[in-house]
């Protein structure tokens, strides 16, 4: 079952908790079905590798993990501001996001009706 996202990726976030708390950085990814978003900066684990042929460099690797979506707050371009965004309804029947701070718009969304 798919989750509703309120950020979508190139999107500036901030994380509101957790140990990377306070933290900016760029979504990178977004996974509707599981609620998470990868954040560039945020949440880095290390992974061990292994290499699996002769040409391969094995070694420690350190990657963004995903975190759930419920702990980042998008960032508005006009304001700077961590806020939350009202979907709102234009005349012509195009979606949009809007700055529920300082009333800007963020993007618009089109959306395939069919």
């Amino acid at each position: 079952m798919k989750k509703k996202v309120h950020v979508k990726k190139g999107d500036t976030v901030v994380v509101l908790n957790g140990k990377d708390a306070g933290k900016k950085g760029k979504v990178l990814h977004v996974n509707a079905h599981d609620g998470t978003v990868l954040v560039e900066g945020v949440n880095i684990t290390t992974k061990h590798k292994k290499p699996r042929s002769q040409y391969q460099q094995g070694g420690i690797i350190r990657q963004e993990s995903p975190i759930n979506s419920s702990k980042v707050m998008l960032v508005c371009p006009k304001c700077g501001k961590p806020t939350r965004i009202r979907r709102h309804i234009l005349e012509n029947g195009e979606k949009d996001r809007e700055c529920k701070k300082c009333n800007g718009t963020i993007d618009i969304i089109n959306e395939a009706k069919g």
